[in-house]
């Protein structure tokens, strides 16, 4: 894509004011801006050993491939399935800025920062410590609104509204009379417009230090609820995968939400790609995985005949014409390892847009803020959405950890990958649970639980179904039940993996 001043001054007419003003004001920069923090193959000649030992540690990325490509859940996968997916700009590409920092978690929240939301919440009380999440919760039968916020950074908190539930003989039995805990059916009512949703979420955006954040506000749920969502601004730049969610009832009044309180600290500087190589990046992590499923190559394919995908010198086929012949291929027929999924082109996806942001990403156990290509993603077949790309230098990029050849250790051990439980509700008299947790399509799940006077905590455990074989990492939404030894009553529900409470649903 060009880089010239032309090329610039037409990409400014196609993304957002201040997005592109962070583009463009580093359009054409280079890695000489960040030598003397960022060195490794971006510090040139000349550079002292001092300047080289103040390189930023090289990030380990544990979600996604080698270049950190991210989806929220319930978008398309962006490798396309077996046939891969190809990103096509429609347009010049920017340059962005020549580095970027990441921003991390950092310090504990506070009783005021919970009280300072609460109040924009309208919840009246004190929130108090139990364990490591301060709460605010409905007195007596545990009708009312409850806020829980995870003490540690980034400050996790839900909001929700319960009714307690008719109780003993004087709740006739069926669907007009709810477990205890359960939230009422929706009161019916037209939802709020938008910019009145917008206006009733903005006390909490202000509260949580997000009044400068991305706002939209288009999602209706059961026909009466109108859902706000909120993407903030760190560090001056727009993020992806760290929102604000807020429900506004027909009343004009919130009744449920989620979020993080902490707004991430600047971490170490790294330098930074543009999109151009972003982009080629995300296509070559958007591949397709070939046929998945019963068969496959038992042994190589002969040395006459090119692997399937492929030309003779080895250079992958990933933009030919159905009809156009491959080099060196033979019409003999049964061709090792063909089908009809191999023949079929990849996905063509055009790119509508291309902003340099933060998108969140799993290092080391962590959940950073990295710096990432954001590109808005248009197919004619479906809705426009957003598919990101780490900005990070490659030399900055750890490899991926290799897997262990020894058996891999019960998740007690440490070892097991991290799921975070989205929520949870009751049943019957309150002792069983059902949790629901985003995973994947080639993995089952159980679920167990230990209780303690003051909480229980949960914990997934995943197993492949298939360990030896490639699997795409697409999310699916799971849902498991698990048994308490007595009934929950108003202990919160902690999630195992991370130590942060649980909204309930």
């Amino acid at each position: 894509m060009s880089g010239t001043e032309n090329g610039l001054r037409r990409r400014r007419l196609l993304t957002a004011s201040v997005a592109a003003g962070v583009l463009l004001a580093g359009g054409g920069g280079v890695y000489l801006a960040v030598a003397a923090t960022a060195p490794g193959k971006a510090t040139p000649s000349g550079t002292t050993d001092a300047a080289r030992a103040a390189a930023p540690p090289p990030l380990r990325l544990e979600s996604g491939t080698d270049g950190g490509t991210g989806i929220a859940p319930g978008e398309p996968d962006p490798g396309g399935g077996p046939n891969g997916t190809v990103y096509t700009a429609k347009g010049p590409l920017p340059h962005g800025p020549s580095s970027a920092a990441v921003h991390r978690p950092e310090g504990l929240v506070t009783s005021a920062e919970v009280t300072r939301l609460a109040e924009a919440l309208g919840i009246s009380g004190s929130p108090a410590l139990v364990g490591e999440v301060w709460t605010i919760r409905p007195e007596k039968d545990g009708s009312g609104a409850r806020l829980d916020v995870a003490r540690k950074a980034p400050g996790n908190w839900t909001y929700s509204w319960y009714d307690g539930g008719p109780a003993g003989d004087a709740c006739l039995k069926g669907k007009a009379c709810p477990p205890p805990g359960e939230t009422k059916p929706s009161p019916g009512g037209s939802p709020v417009s938008e910019a009145a949703a917008k206006a009733a979420a903005a006390p909490v955006l202000k509260a949580i230090g997000q009044d400068d954040a991305k706002v939209t506000a288009t999602q209706v749920m059961n026909g009466s609820v109108r859902v706000v969502n909120a993407e903030p601004v760190v560090g001056g730049l727009p993020t992806y995968g760290w929102s604000t969610g807020l429900h506004i009832g027909p009343d004009g009044r919130p009744v449920a939400g989620s979020g993080m309180l902490k707004e991430p600290a600047k971490g170490d500087t790294y330098p930074a790609i543009g999109a151009e190589k972003a982009l080629a990046e995300l296509n070559e992590a958007s591949k397709g995985t070939g046929p998945i499923g019963i068969g496959g190559c038992a042994t190589d394919p002969p040395a006459t005949v090119p692997e399937t995908g492929k030309t003779e010198g080895g250079v992958p086929d990933i933009g030919r014409d159905l009809d156009e012949p491959v080099t060196g291929a033979t019409d003999a027929p049964g061709a090792p390892c063909e089908s009809i999924a191999d023949r079929v082109a990849p996905d063509e996806v055009p790119v509508t847009r291309a902003v340099f942001g933060l998108a969140a990403q799993d290092v080391a156990g962590e959940r950073l803020l990295v710096p990432a290509w954001l590109f808005t993603a248009d197919p004619a077949d479906m809705a426009p959405y957003t598919v990101t790309q780490t900005a990070v230098a490659p030399e900055f990029l750890a490899p991926p950890a290799k897997p262990s050849p020894t058996p891999t250790p019960e998740p007690d051990e440490g070892t097991s990958p991290a799921r975070q439980i989205e929520s949870y509700r009751t049943e019957g008299d309150g002792r069983k649970l059902t949790v629901t947790f985003w995973g994947g399509v080639c993995s089952e799940y159980t679920v167990t639980a230990t209780e303690s006077a003051d909480r229980v905590t949960v914990r997934v455990k995943e197993t492949p179904i298939d360990p030896g074989r490639a699997c795409i990492a697409i999310a699916v939404e799971v849902t498991k039940p698990v048994t308490l030894d007595r009934p929950l009553g108003d202990r919160p529900v902690v999630d195992g993996a991370s130590g942060e409470a649980v909204p309930r649903r």
